[in-house]
C-alpha cells in the first residue's frame, strides 16, 4: 500500500442526522457489515447509516465516509509504516462522532482500531459507558481465544454488547459483565453467495489473500506450488481471486514474473462469483483468511500456505497461542487445510497437497464430511441475525 493521504476530516451525514455508525476495515468486515446493512434498511428504511468501510457497505446504501478497506494492513511492521495516517483518521473519526452523535456505533472486527476507539469514545463521555448517549456495540469478536485473551476485561469496560459468528466464543468472555451472543456465522446465512463452489473437473483455486502485503508474499509461493503441480498435470489452469483493484495490480505485477505460467493462471474478481456464478474448483491453496473459510464450507480440498515480515511472524510466534491458523481447522480440531507456514511452505510440498487432493476421491469425501461437521457447527441461532440483534439493542 502506497502512503495514503491524511484524512483532515469526515463529510457529514447527506441525511442531516445519523443513527448508526458502522465501522469496517476489511474486505471481509465491509461484505459482512454491508449484509446487515441490507437487512436492517428491508426491516428498518427509516434508519440512517454511515460507514468507515468499503465498496460494499456503499452498495448497500451506507453513507460511505472513508474506504478504510483500501487502506488496510496487518502486522507490526506493516501497521508502524502508516501510523500517521492511522492517526489521522482515528482523530477525525473521535471528532465526526462527537460532531453527529449516531445512536450508536457498531464495530466490525478490525480491533486494533475499533477498541481503542470505543475506549476513546468512553473517556470523552460520548459513550453510554462514558456517562454519554452513543451505544458501543461490537460485531465478530477479536480472536481472544488466540492471543490478547486480557481484552475481554477492557472490552466490558468499553462496550455495551458484543455478538459473536462461533459458537465457542459466548465462554470466552463468562467471566465478564458484557453481554455476548452467537448469532450464527454470515456464511450460514439465508441471502449468503458463496464466491466459490466444488467441482472435481474445476481449475485449481490460488488465494493469496485480501491485503497488498500478504499477497506479494504469498502469491509467489502459490505460484511456484502450482507451476511445480504443472509438471505432473500440464493440462490443468488455475484461477486467482482478487477483492479490489488495488489487489488485482499487485497480482498482476507478481504473474508478470512468471512467464511460464502465461495461459496458466486468470485473474478474477471474488465479486464476480458472488454476482454470477461462483467459481468452480477442484482444489485450492490459501492464505488463512476468509475465503479459505468460504472453500471449506464449499467442501474443495486444499491447503493453507502462510508467510509473513519475519518479524511479525516472530512477533506472532510469541503471542498467539492456537494450535491452527485457519478458522476451520480450528473450529473442527483437525487439519482441514494442512498447514504450512513460513519455511515448511515449500513449493514441491504445495504441489503435492494438490496431487492428493486432485487424485485421490477419499480426501475429497473426507473433506465433503468435515465440511458438513463446519455447517452444523456454524448454523444460524433461533436468536436471529447480527441485524436483527443490533436493531434490537437500538431499539429499532
Amino acid at each position: 500500500m502506497s502512503q495514503p493521504l491524511l484524512p483532515l476530516s469526515l463529510p457529514a451525514p447527506v441525511a442531516g442526522r445519523v443513527d448508526l455508525l458502522i465501522v469496517a476495515g476489511e474486505h471481509s468486515g465491509d461484505e459482512h457489515a454491508a449484509r446487515v446493512v441490507r437487512e436492517l434498511r428491508a426491516s428498518h428504511p427509516e434508519l440512517k447509516v454511515c460507514a468507515l468501510g468499503g465498496p460494499e457497505l456503499a452498495a448497500a446504501g451506507a453513507q460511505l465516509l472513508h474506504d478504510l478497506t483500501a487502506t488496510s494492513v496487518v502486522g507490526f511492521v506493516e501497521v508502524l509504516k502508516h501510523l500517521s495516517f492511522f492517526k489521522a483518521l482515528f482523530d477525525a473519526t473521535l471528532r465526526w462522532v462527537e460532531q453527529y452523535q449516531p445512536r450508536a456505533v457498531c464495530f466490525i472486527d478490525y480491533p486494533g482500531f475499533n477498541l481503542r476507539l470505543a475506549a476513546q469514545l468512553r473517556e470523552r463521555g460520548l459513550s453510554v459507558k462514558g456517562g454519554g448517549k452513543v451505544q458501543l456495540l461490537y460485531y465478530i469478536s477479536p480472536q481472544i481465544w488466540a492471543w490478547k485473551a486480557k481484552r475481554r476485561f477492557t472490552m466490558a469496560r468499553d462496550l455495551d454488547a458484543l455478538a459473536v459468528i462461533f459458537p465457542f466464543e459466548t465462554k470466552c468472555y463468562e467471566d465478564t459483565s458484557l453481554p455476548v451472543e452467537f448469532v450464527g456465522h454470515p456464511f450460514l446465512a439465508a441471502d449468503y453467495m458463496p464466491p466459490v463452489r466444488f467441482d472435481a473437473t474445476g481449475p485449481i483455486l490460488l488465494l493469496p489473500g485480501s491485503r497488498v502485503q500478504a499477497v506479494t508474499g504469498i502469491f509467489p509461493l502459490l505460484l511456484a506450488g502450482f507451476a511445480e503441480f504443472l509438471k505432473t498435470a500440464p493440462t490443468i489452469r488455475a484461477v486467482a481471486l482478487f477483492p479490489s483493484e488495488e489487489v488485482a495490480a499487485v497480482s498482476r505485477a507478481v504473474l508478470a514474473s512468471w512467464p511460464q505460467l502465461a495461459g496458466k493462471v486468470e485473474l478474477r474478481p471474488v465479486a464476480e462469483g458472488r454476482a454470477t456464478n461462483p467459481f468452480a474448483a477442484s482444489a485450492v491453496l490459501t492464505s488463512s483468511g476468509t475465503m479459505s473459510l468460504h472453500c471449506a464450507l464449499a467442501e474443495i480440498p486444499g491447503a493453507i500456505a502462510y508467510r509473513t515480515n519475519a518479524m511479525t511472524y516472530l512477533l506472532a510466534r510469541w503471542w498467539v497461542k492456537i494450535e491452527y491458523i485457519g478458522i476451520a481447522n480450528l473450529l473442527l480440531k483437525e487439519a482441514m487445510y494442512p498447514e504450512f507456514i513460513q519455511g515448511a511452505a515449500k513449493p514441491g510440498v504445495l504441489a503435492q497437497q494438490l496431487r492428493e487432493c486432485t487424485g485421490d476421491k477419499t480426501r475429497s469425501e473426507l473433506t465433503r464430511a468435515q465440511a458438513m461437521r463446519l455447517r452444523a457447527l456454524l448454523a444460524m441461532p433461533a436468536g436471529g441475525t447480527a441485524a436483527e440483534w443490533i436493531a434490537r439493542r437500538m431499539g429499532a
